[in-house]
């Protein structure tokens, strides 16, 4: 009995085992394949996210750039860049890969997107001058690996909350036919500014815009004490010591648009308030009271013109007080000295110096100290592109800018200069900044461009005479007499750039 139990059970198992192979060996049906679906809501180039609603894009640009001429890739520019000397380089190389991602949802309060542009960026050294010899600096601000966050925004039903280009902008922001980054002459917010904007579409290509942007990293220019000016900082086109105190209020900006088959106007204004911190190291000096300041701009851009198809005109003016940085842009240098020869006799070089600000007050306390005056400027930028063939192209742009001190600004800028650099002659430190240039794109396949661009910038300063100047051991210029005089800059940029 006990030997039939064994082979029953023993049998039992070998079943079971059997079985339990047999039923590993069975195929297991696949789950379906979920292929990515195009999505031709939006444009070419979305896909729906898989198991969602919502439709994705990738895109980009990976760019080689080389600048002739200049130590940075911005073009016109003091420092290093404007000391015209064996520490300036002959040429500034730069690699940049950019990545953008879109996506879209309809919802049914319309649709909702989300944007994000970032950009890796390697950018060749720098030299700078030291007490006794040159050095190799750890780079500057623009040199070395760098990563931009330039767009990042939600919009819905009107709404853009987060960083993009400025409503101000013109849709071409400060590259009316291609050219360097420092074109003043109107607003420039390429690299975005923090916002809070509505948009309300009028129909028929017409809209109007409100926003609140974030003043601090993009529009404010210097505000300046000017009882804290110092020999070198003077030199070097800072006439006073950085007042700026905490932000009180972002800039209110508006804008009207006109987007049709012939082109496009716009109408756009700002304002900027200028809050200063004190007159002195602490509070008990007292302070000025906040100032607000402006900005108007109009552009202008003409398409299907005569000479070509794909052929435009983009043109933009603008007017600013207290508001310099919509003018003289977040790419143009805020406070520069350039030097080049000189024929005066007794002079050991010469030098333009031109110093940028929403407005200059004076005092050490709030006895002797005085109220805001604000900075006024005018400018304007053109440009035109003309299509030569499907695979050439060509630019030709401009750009022309005046900054004016008021009168007690420039009164105690100028008496600063004489006290501290032993200034003679005929003082102003208005100034006038011109930037003419042009460009040959080719295409040879779609989405890969080679451009060369040349360019030159001529600084008309109002200075007449001499400065005796301290030695400026950053851009090793020695302690000596130095001409006031017009500068000029060129400069050529060679980029191969593929879009994706």
């Amino acid at each position: 009995m006990k030997l039939m139990k064994s082979l029953l059970l023993g049998s039992a198992a070998g079943l079971i085992a059997v079985g339990g192979a047999q039923a590993a060996d069975l195929p297991v049906k696949a789950k379906a394949v979920e292929y990515v679906k195009i999505c031709s809501l939006y444009g070419a180039g979305f896909y729906y996210m898989p198991g969602t609603d919502t439709c994705i894009k990738f895109g980009g640009y990976t760019h080689g750039t080389v600048a002739l001429g200049t130590n940075n890739m911005y073009g016109f520019a003091g420092g290093v860049t404007g000391a015209n000397n064996r520490l300036s380089n002959y040429y500034t190389s730069r690699a940049r890969f950019d990545m953008t991602v879109d996506t879209r949802t309809a919802t049914e309060y319309g649709v909702v997107r989300t944007y994000a542009d970032f950009a890796l960026s390697w950018v060749s050294g720098g030299y700078a001058g030291g007490a006794t010899a040159p050095a190799l600096t750890a780079y500057d601000t623009s040199t070395a690996v760098s990563l931009g966050l330039y767009h990042a925004f939600v919009q819905f039903a009107g709404f853009t909350f987060g960083r993009t280009a400025s409503v101000f902008d013109a849709p071409w922001t400060g590259y009316p036919a291609g050219g360097p980054d420092t074109l003043p002459g109107g607003s420039n917010q390429v690299i975005g500014i923090n916002q809070a904007t509505y948009t309300a579409d009028f129909g028929q290509g017409i809209t109007g815009s409100i926003s609140l942007q974030d003043a601090v990293s993009q529009t404010q220019s210097n505000l300046w004490n000017l009882s804290g000016a110092t020999a070198g900082g003077m030199i070097a086109g800072t006439y006073g010591s950085a007042d700026w105190g905490g932000s009180r209020s972002p800039d209110i900006v508006g804008a009207i648009r006109v987007d049709q088959a012939w082109g496009l106007f716009q109408i756009s204004a700002a304002a900027h308030d200028m809050h200063a911190a004190y007159y002195g190291a602490t509070e008990t000096t007292g302070h000025p009271d906040d100032k607000w300041g402006w900005a108007v701009q109009a552009a202008l851009s003409i398409k299907n013109i005569p000479t070509g198809p794909g052929d435009t005109i983009n043109l933009t003016a603008v007017y600013t007080d207290g508001a310099t940085k919509y003018n003289f842009q977040t790419l143009f240098p805020q406070s520069f000295a350039i030097y080049s020869g000189t024929g005066l006799a007794g002079a050991y070089q010469s030098v333009g110096i031109a110093g940028l600000a929403d407005g200059v007050f004076t005092g050490t306390s709030a006895a002797n100290g005085s109220s805001i005056e604000s900075v006024k400027t005018w400018g304007i930028r053109g440009g035109y592109t003309h299509n030569w063939s499907p695979t050439w192209a060509s630019g030709l742009y401009g750009a022309y800018a005046q900054l004016k001190y008021g009168s007690n600004g420039a009164a105690t800028i100028c008496a600063n200069a004489g006290t501290l650099l032993g200034f003679v002659g005929t003082c102003s430190p208005n100034f006038n900044v011109g930037i003419i240039g042009t460009n040959l794109v080719w295409t040879p396949v779609k989405n890969l461009a080679f451009t060369a661009d040349v360019n030159w910038t001529h600084l008309d300063q109002k200075y007449s005479g001499t400065f005796t100047s301290p030695a400026v051991a950053s851009i090793a210029k020695p302690a000596a007499v130095y001409e006031a005089k017009d500068q000029d800059a060129v400069s050529v940029r060679l980029t191969a750039a593929r879009n994706f």
